[in-house]
This record gives C-alpha cells, structure tokens and sequence, in this order.
C-alpha cells in the first residue's frame, strides 16, 4: 500500500453511519485506512491505491510452499463444484431418468444447498479448532462416497436423500480451501490470487460440462459423469493428506501452548459479540451474491435445450464457452481489485452484467449463445472473483475457516430457492420459440431475475466495508488469542515481517457496517 497521504476522520461507529461513510468513499480514489503502529498506536489516513503491477511479477512473489498450498485449495474447490455441476447440468437426464418434472429434480439442488450451511458450521469450526487438513480430507473423501451413492440410488426418494447428506458435506469445502490457499499469500497478489481461486467454481463447471459432452445425451450416462466427479474428490482429499497444517497452527503448536475446549468457545463467543454486525452485513452479501450465480447458471443448459432448441451437443458447447467466459473475467476483475478496490470492482461488474440482460437471453444461435453467455459470466463471475479475498479480509482474523464458509453457505442457504423458483415460474410461463413453437419462458425469467439481483449486489457492496490491505498474521488460532504468550509470539512474528517489507497493518473499514 501506498504511503500515506494525509489524515482522514476516523472511521464512522454505528450501522447508518458507517453506510453513509462507506458510501462517499466509493467515490474518493484515496482509500481510507486505519494505520496501527509497532507500538499499537492506531489512527486513520487517506492512502493512495497502489498502481497496477505486472501479474508475472505478482507471481513471483508466491514461494514453492505458498504455490502448493493455493494449487491444493483450488483443486478441492473445483473438484467440489464439480460435484454440484453434474447435477444441475444434467437435470433433464434425470428428469427422464426418474420419470419426474424437472422442478422435481431441482429440488436436490435446493436440499443440497440448504445443508451446505451446516456442514460450512461444523467443518469451518473443526478447522479453526484443529488446523485444516484433516477436516478438509475427511470432507472431501466421504463427498465422493455420496457421489457413488446417488449413482447407486434405486428411487428419487433415495436420491433426494443422499443429495441432501451430500449438501451437508460439501458445504466444509469452501472455508478450508480458501483460508489454506489464501492465508499465507503475500499481500501484493491476493487480489490476482482471489480471482484465479474463486473461478474453480466456474472451471468445475467447465469440466463437467465437457464430461457431460463426452458421455453424450443418453439417459443412463449421467451416472458416468457422478463417477468422474466422486474420483476427483476422492482424489482431491487424498493429496492433501500429502502436505502438512498450515503454518498458523504449527506456529501455535511450536509455542507449545494447548488450546483447550474452554479456550476455543470462549474466544468464539467474544468474537460473535464484538463482530456480529460484519456477519449479518456478509451473510446478507453472500445470499445476493449466490442468487446471482444460482439464476445465471443452474438452469441456462436446460434453457438452451428447452427454449433454445438446441441439441445437447450444442447446448453443453455453449455452456464451456460461457464458463470459460468465467474463469478469465473472474481472474481479470480479481487482478482489477487490488488496485481499484474490493467494492469498486464488485459494483462495476454488477453493473455491467445488468446491462448484458437483454443481449444474453435474445439469441437464437449456439454462436450467438456461446458469445453472450461468455460475457455475461466474464462480469458475474468477475464479481465473485473478488469475493474469497474479500471475506477473509472482512473476517476475524482467527477465523478465517469458519466466517467465510459460514457467510458463502448460509447465503447459499437462503437462496436455495433459486432454482425452483426459475424452474417453477419457467414453467409456467411461455414464449414462442424459433420454430413457431411455445415453449418454457426460462429467458425472461432468468434475465428479469439476474437485473434485480445484479443491482442488489452494487448496492450492498456500495454501502458496506472494506478491508483491503488487512493482515492475516496478527492472531493465532480460534482459542489461542485469549493467552497473551501465543499472541505475543503470532504478533512478533508479524511485526518482524512488517519491519522486512516495509509494511503496516491496514484496515480500511470496521465490522460496524
């Protein structure tokens, strides 16, 4: 971060006026920091942004450990959005496959996204609590069993329940590969960084949109695809057994200080009391956040095969396209972030994607599909590209495994819906087709959906905080933070870290939001 340039007043307290403050400073180029000391001295200054750097140099500074540990996240979170994708892109195969309406099917997406929450609680805890590694593998291993399950599920009644113990496990993904291939990275590239990890998500979908191509469109091989996606979890959980706890926790454990069961609620209480108001406000921003990705994606192959008339092969090849639309414009605005700012980035590109509504829903080609499809999810996907970088900087620092997975899923939680909802009013809705033909309405509805949810999210983002810039280091585990000889030992060892790089710690923005 820049130098400083200037002193500004101190940051607003309260809900209204933090929103107020948070508000005029999206329009200010100078970011709003608070500057805490080697000494603990804390007061606030405008600084400048800093200017773009060459993303090669970005990745240079990344060292053989900290690229390990960011490759091994990002795989188990593709392999996890894998898992989901091949069943929301093959809903009309199991529709057949059941003998059951399509909204039928979709109810195994809304099970599986309204337990993902409590698996976020429980596996994000464990993580905090335990260190990474173990909750993360024991996730990931039992996710691919699930998806051997639902292969191996008779009736939809068994489907619909394995589905749902599968939303339960797959919720404890998110947190711990975020944290652990984002917590050591050096601050320059965590925006670049944050986009490129973020887009595992889209490029889960790439992959088993190209699966899905591969296998082709006959009933019984959407259970090839449900293989495919329980080898890559299984496998997923099976290296990271090859590498060890990330560096905070073996930190913690060389300060020889034992964290105890009484130690870990009894922070965790203290935060929840003190960083309540920041939860609510990422919560509330994570449920527009995943009804912008539920409604642009979940039912668009059903709504170029449906309404589109495109055959299957078509309809996949747009899909890719779409998707890997997703992965640059994602890794893009992530880059663009560092610079511009969290908000900024995640404002612009809502913006731009409302705008992209009608163009999106209008052509009748797989070509003209294909190109709006990119760039639609180029700045869908571009916003949430900001958003791992985001949470774990708006979170309390020892918590970086539970707050954003918690946050991503009860957001998920809420918006499980999404997919029923398009899939219900789709269904009940027509409109002509190229043909002459009426058919489902899934354009209007998915474009009226994605403008409302689109302007949500510039809003929210716009009168929430920011903390670009913000040390990881300053803590150590959830239940060590209450001892002052492990802080102490954390502390030191991050001021010594400030003192090579010429770094203070920034806090733009509080968690009164």
């Amino acid at each position: 971060m820049a130098a400083g340039n200037g002193t500004a007043e101190p940051l607003a307290k309260g809900i209204f006026a933090s929103a107020k403050q948070s508000w005029g400073d999206l329009f200010r180029w100078k970011q709003r920091v608070v500057v805490t000391n080697e000494l603990g001295e804390s007061y606030t200054e405008w600084h400048a942004p800093e200017r773009p750097r060459n993303p090669i140099s970005l990745f240079m500074l990344l060292s053989a450990k900290n690229w390990i540990y960011f490759l091994v996240g990002m795989y188990a979170w593709t392999a996890d959005a894998f898992d989901f994708h091949a069943l929301a892109i093959q809903t009309v195969k199991l529709s057949n496959y059941y003998e059951r309406t399509k909204t039928d099917i979709t109810t195994a997406i809304t099970l599986t996204l309204l337990l993902r929450s409590v698996g976020a609680a429980v596996f994000g805890l464990l993580g905090d609590r335990f260190g990474r590694k173990w909750p993360m593998v024991a996730n990931l291993i039992v996710l691919g069993l699930l998806q051997i399950a639902t292969i191996y599920s008779a009736t939809f009644e068994q489907f619909l329940a394995v589905r749902s113990l599968f939303g339960l496990f797959m919720g404890g993904v998110y947190g711990n590969a975020v944290a652990m291939a984002l917590e050591n990275c050096p601050t320059e590239a965590r925006g670049l960084m944050s986009g490129i990890l973020q887009q595992g998500y889209a490029l889960g979908y790439v992959l088993a949109a190209c699966a899905n191509l591969g296998v082709g469109g006959a009933t019984d091989t959407w259970k090839t695809v449900f293989w495919i996606a329980a080898g890559l979890s299984i496998s997923a959980g099976l290296v990271r057994c090859c590498f060890p706890e990330s560096e905070q926790f073996r930190a913690a454990k060389a300060a020889g200080h034992h964290i105890s069961a009484a130690d870990f609620w009894t922070e965790t209480k203290s935060m929840l009391a003190k960083e309540w108001r920041i939860c609510v406000y990422c919560i509330f921003l994570m449920t527009w956040f995943n009804y912008y990705a539920h409604t642009s994606q979940d039912s668009y192959t059903t709504f170029m095969l449906e309404s589109k008339e495109l055959p299957n092969d078509a309809a996949t090849r747009a899909s890719i396209l779409m998707n890997t639309g997703a992965c640059v414009g994602g890794t893009i605005i992530g880059y663009l972030s560092q610079f511009i700012g969290r908000r900024r980035a995640i404002v612009g590109a809502a913006l731009i994607s409302c705008c992209l509504v009608p163009a999106w829903i209008l052509p009748t080609t797989e070509s003209g599909l294909s190109a709006s499809g990119f760039w639609i999810q180029f700045f869908v996907q571009g916003a949430w590209g900001v958003i791992p970088i985001h949470l774990n900087e708006l979170s309390p620092p020892a918590y970086r495994s539970t707050f954003p997975g918690l946050a991503y899923q009860l957001g998920n939680m809420i918006s499980s819906p999404a997919a029923q909802i398009v899939n219900a009013i789709s269904e009940s809705h027509f409109v002509l087709s190229k043909s002459g033909k009426l058919v489902d309405g899934y354009g209007p509805t998915m474009g009226i959906a994605l403008a409302i949810v689109a302007v949500g999210i510039a809003v929210t983002a716009a009168l929430g905080p920011e903390k670009r810039g913000r040390s990881f280091e300053r803590a150590g585990p959830a239940g060590a933070n209450i001892h002052g000889d492990v802080e102490k030992v954390v502390d030191n060892a991050s001021i010594s870290d400030s003192k090579m790089h010429g770094a203070v710690e920034l806090e733009s923005g509080k968690s009164e939001v």
